[in-house]
């Protein structure tokens, strides 16, 4: 058994700054990695951090922007929080060596960025968050913070408190990849989840292959509850056959879409006439996807996007690895020819319940980044602040989970508040379905139980389960109900929704919860298995998608990234609320919570969002 104070689970941006964070805090701090940091999915980010950092820009202009671009489901003092801490935490990662891009004067670059009124998007070519992951990682080797990097974590450690308000984290189970072994480490203080985001729960997707929603299933199965997954942004700008991301940087330097007859369809088809592309991502992905399905679309796929009037020695100033992208994955020199484009899976508004200080309902068990959900994006992220709220709430949430007093969040979490007297009307009741759901809770070991008994029965638990899976001869590999998965979400969960289509994929996702019944492992290795991994991974992704299709089904009004045919309008007088699904033991329960307008001195009325 491993034991340190606070043990963060995930090393890309969120996870990194959490363990900085919490090191600082005097906690003996340990970073628990299914990859080598610089490996993290935070290195796909492209664009940029939004930060008010010039004059005549501020944060409440940055708050108003975020706040107006989630289409009001943001929650105010989240979104505050964000704008007011950015500025200081972009500097700090200046201040610790991030080569950000720079103007002749010497001052950081910035630019502009979809929603945003002031160009406030600071970045380090078009691969910030490469350059980002890089620098963190460092300040982690230079204070010697432990990393066990090739451990994939299977579970939480929980005691078995029947309310899970009541509960308690007290560490992790976690299978060593290079050795085979699976392990506890236990926490004094606290767990921070930082596993990124589920994007391979679609099969066109941005994310890299790592993404598989394991904080948001394990957390979920632990009892605490996940916060409007129903809203899942669709990025623009991917390549057709690889999925991989096109920054909305081009655009930002002022990149232009073009359909199939040469038109300007952002502008020429009503779809954003002050902005265009850069309108908010949910806008330009209904464009792009409305263009092709009307029969402007080129090849019925895609549209262009064309960035050769900003000449080429601006493209490699500025833009020279999206250059690389197009003719490694399409064959398309960005320098002479458009770049084919079309919306993929980029990003999870929602995530764990958490507040402003990253804490779960569960005592002891935090949340950052993607995985988690202090809503500061509601109904679809703005480009450019992912990358501020890794930073910002994971710093938060290291302080917190090393014992820091940030003071009363404004934010609450918890499991069955605000409950509606209504049931949630599903067409199929998704249950367990006999899957193996154990979330490392202790059968036998009540709340008083010793945190190290709780961790050695976890550990022995999912040993077992390594060897069941790995001793049978024959049955379902993980891979086919991972695309069986993948391939219903995309078709019945993607940027157009409708009723009858997020029911279909909700009975393909009870079909593959059966047939991971008798999922098995083929692999016999003990070592570096890939196989085994991968077969957690995909019961991670089942729950998590279940999720997000349940959300989209209960909320049915259009807002944000969240389009049903049935709703065609936004419908505040019911809907400013957020979605919360429960686990109960295998049955998904959903309840509601009001949206927090108020902010320290404004309340963020709702209005129409036009760009």
């Amino acid at each position: 058994m491993y034991e340190h104070d606070v043990i963060v689970v995930g090393a890309g941006g969120a996870g990194l700054r959490a363990a900085i964070a919490a090191h600082e805090a005097g906690a003996d701090t340990a970073i628990v990695s299914k990859l080598h940091p610089v490996r993290s999915h935070t290195g796909a980010a492209e664009g940029g951090i939004n930060a008010a950092l010039q004059e005549g820009d501020d944060w409440e202009l940055h708050a108003y922007d975020t706040m107006k671009g989630s289409d009001y489901l943001a929650d105010a003092p989240a979104v505050e929080t964000l704008a007011q801490d950015a500025p200081e935490e972009t500097i700090q990662l200046e201040h610790w060596g991030m080569p950000f891009s720079r103007e002749e004067d010497g001052r950081v670059s910035q630019r502009p960025f979809g929603g945003l009124s002031y160009p406030r998007t600071t970045y380090a070519g078009a691969e910030t968050g490469h350059h980002l992951l890089h620098t963190m990682y460092e300040q982690v080797v230079k204070r010697g913070i432990q990393v066990y990097d090739e451990w994939y974590v299977m579970n939480l450690v929980t005691d078995d408190a029947a309310d899970p308000n009541d509960r308690s984290c007290h560490g992790v189970v976690a299978y060593d990849v290079q050795s085979g072994n699976v392990q506890g480490f236990k926490a004094n203080s606290g767990v921070v989840l930082a596993t990124g985001g589920p994007g391979q729960a679609f099969d066109h997707t941005t994310n890299a292959v790592s993404c598989t929603g394991d904080g948001h299933a394990m957390a979920y199965r632990a009892g605490a509850p996940l916060e409007d997954m129903e809203f899942i942004q669709f990025h623009p700008t991917s390549l057709p056959s690889t999925g991989v991301l096109i920054s909305e940087g081009v655009r930002g330097e002022g990149g232009i879409l073009y359909n199939a007859k040469g038109e300007r369809f952002m502008f020429e088809h009503g779809y954003a006439n002050n902005s265009g592309e850069l309108a908010s991502r949910d806008v330009v992905a209904r464009a792009e996807l409305t263009e092709v399905g009307e029969g402007r679309g080129v090849d019925d796929e895609y549209v262009h996007l064309d960035m050769r009037h900003l000449g080429e020695e601006r493209i490699l100033d500025r833009l020279e690895n999206i250059l690389h992208l197009a003719e490694d994955f399409e064959g398309v020199d960005g320098l002479v020819e458009p770049m084919p484009v079309k919306p993929g899976q980029h990003y999870a508004m929602g995530g764990i319940d958490v507040d402003e200080n990253g804490q779960t309902n569960i005592n002891g068990l935090y949340a950052a980044g993607e995985c988690a959900c202090v809503s500061v994006h509601g109904g679809n992220r703005l480009g450019g602040n992912a990358l501020p709220e890794l930073i910002v709430f994971g710093k938060r949430a290291g302080r917190h989970a090393a014992g820091e007093d940030l003071g009363e969040a404004k934010i609450r979490t918890g499991y069955g508040d605000d409950v509606e007297d209504e049931d949630a009307d599903l067409p199929v009741t998704p249950g367990s379905a006999g899957i193996d759901t154990t979330s490392g809770v202790a059968a036998d070991g009540g709340v008083a139980a010793e945190a190290d008994g709780l961790l050695e029965r976890a550990v022995e638990r999912e040993r077992a389960r390594v060897d069941h899976l790995m001793d049978k001869d024959d049955g379902v590999q993980h891979a086919q109900i991972r695309a069986k998965l993948q391939q219903a979400m995309t078709d019945y969960v993607n940027v157009f929704r409708t009723r009858d289509g997020i029911e279909k994929a909700l009975r393909v996702i009870r079909e593959c919860r059966q047939e991971y019944q008798d999922v098995y492992v083929d692999d016999p290795s003990r070592t570096f298995n890939t196989d085994l991994q991968q077969t957690y991974e995909t019961r991670n992704l089942i729950d998590v998608a279940e999720t997000i299709a349940l959300g989209a089904l209960v909320r049915n009004e259009f807002r944000g990234a969240h389009w049903r045919q049935e709703n065609q309008e936004r419908r505040d007088d019911e809907w400013l609320k957020h979605t919360l699904i429960s686990w109960d033991d295998g049955e998904p329960s959903i309840f509601y919570r009001p949206v927090i307008l108020e902010g320290q001195d404004k309340t963020y009325e709702p209005k129409e969002r036009s760009y």
